[in-house]
């Protein structure tokens, strides 16, 4: 009986029954299917579902105190197994801490940990504001944020983390505090901004807005021919950002079955409404097969970038400078991995890609600005110019994922390779969100850093509860 469970005891104890959901009930297994990826599909014991900051303080202190395991889920997106869920023990899942609250007096919003970005967009529009969160509808809050955060107007504003201006969170003794700059908990609010998890559970997060409205931009397919051209205009566009910074854009090239195989694709956007900006205009003249660019609704766009649910996800990442060899080099090694792909995997359900995303000194400029605190992203180690890579593949079951996985760690491996040739244009920065579990992220962000990291963990959470 759910009763007897027993890694649900501390909670029953507590008190905190009613917010718990065994395996035999339907709501149990609505919210294992809801995770975007099926690597992160585990099977807890039971899954405790808080609706305040104070049931979240109860929870972790009965769990600690019985040590009892337990993962943490936001939105449910992150797509390593042991990420954001657990098998035998304990899943707080912080899905009903969802709210956005937007306070016209500052100007702020505080959101919610278990709140998907699509959510957050929609409330804050309904005040003509937004947010630098993320670009894709169904990621979480708390994962995106305390990993950094890559979002539309790093240009202006820096990573997405650098717009926190404070955390509430639960710490390992089950204490409730408030970390912000300036406080007795500055250390802890410098190492939320990319440090991930590892002092606690974060309840809010109030954010600075900004003006939003329409924006231009969307999608465009290019046939395999026009990806050098490509090459060169992301290179381009990375060099020159600072000219525009209202512009972005992503450039991926991939095997997508759903857009008729191997194929170029630009994500670009103008955050001012500017349509067809002149920063964007070598890739605007690259051969189409079709574009769907035209001012839109922040809302529309989140869903161009949306990879389907219910596959094995694979992700590896890479940041390189921003030099055309290497990109070509990564989109070369794609394409050949996509062949082995399409020969191992007769009925062709899959996808794959290599994304790459402009990563120019100005965001880290922007991350140090006066009106910001800096972040332990430890990005002021890069001194030029920078392309993040991220390589994914997209496949239906547990076996193939085990037998892709090591594929796509070779193809990393070979463009960092290829990459130490040139000048060595490897930097040191692994993009937490991205990031295979098998990546050390926290060591590369340098050796200040990651004491700061290991000190404000040891403070808040001595025993390792996290």
């Amino acid at each position: 009986m759910a009763d007897t469970v027993p890694q649900a005891e501390p909670l029953v104890r507590d008190g905190l029954k009613s917010r718990i959901l065994f395996p035999s009930q339907p709501a149990y297994a609505a919210r294992i299917e809801s995770y975007w990826c099926n690597n992160a599909k585990l099977r807890p014991s039971c899954i405790f579902q808080p609706q305040s900051a104070d049931e979240v303080s109860r929870a972790v202190t009965a769990l600690a105190k019985a040590n009892q395991p337990f993962a943490v889920r936001s939105g449910g997106h992150t797509n390593w197994a042991g990420s954001n869920n657990i098998d035998d023990g304990v899943t707080i899942d912080l899905g009903l801490l969802n709210s956005t609250v937007y306070d016209s007096t500052c100007q702020t919003a505080h959101i919610g940990p278990g709140g998907k970005w699509k959510d957050v967009y929609a409330e804050l529009e309904k005040h003509g504001r937004t947010v630098a969160g993320g670009r894709e509808a169904e990621v979480g809050v708390a994962g995106f944020l305390l990993g950094g955060g890559n979002n539309f107007h790093a240009a202006r504003y820096g990573w997405a983390c650098d717009n926190v201006i404070a955390y509430e969170v639960v710490v390992a003794d089950g204490s409730i505090i408030i970390a912000e700059a300036g406080s007795e908990h500055a250390g802890l609010f410098r190492a939320l901004k990319g440090g991930g998890n590892n002092f606690g559970i974060v309840t809010s997060f109030p954010m600075q807005t900004m003006a939003s409205g329409p924006i231009w931009g969307g999608l465009a397919l290019h046939p395999m021919e026009a990806i050098p051209a490509g090459v060169e205009a992301l290179i381009d566009f990375t060099t020159h950002n600072a000219a525009d910074p209202y512009s972005n854009v992503q450039f991926v090239v991939g095997h997508q079955p759903r857009f008729g195989g191997g194929v170029g694709i630009t994500l670009a956007s103008n955050m001012a409404g500017i349509e067809k900006p002149r920063l964007l205009q070598r890739f605007l003249e690259l051969p189409e097969i079709m574009n769907n660019y035209k001012t839109v609704t922040l809302q529309k766009v989140l869903t161009y970038s949306s990879l389907p649910p219910n596959y094995y996800n694979i992700w590896f990442t890479l940041i390189v400078k921003n030099d055309p060899s290497i990109v070509l080099k990564a989109a070369e090694l794609h394409n050949a991995l996509a062949r082995e792909l399409q020969t191992g995997i007769p009925d062709h359900d899959f996808t794959s890609h290599v994304a790459f995303q402009p990563v120019p000194r100005l965001y880290v400029q922007q991350s140090h600005a006066t009106n910001r605190s800096g972040n332990v992203l430890g990005l002021e180690q890069n001194t030029s110019d920078a392309i993040l890579i991220q390589a994914s593949a997209s496949v239906r079951t547990a076996e193939l994922e085990a037998w892709a996985r090591p594929k796509i760690r070779t193809l990393i491996d070979e463009v960092r390779t290829f990459a130490n040739t040139v000048n060595g244009s490897v930097l040191p920065w692994v993009y937490l969100n991205y990031a295979h579990s098998s990546q050390e992220v926290l060591r590369s962000y340098g050796p200040e850093n990651t004491r700061r990291i290991r000190e404000e963990a040891q403070k808040y959470d001595p025993e390792g509860v996290f």
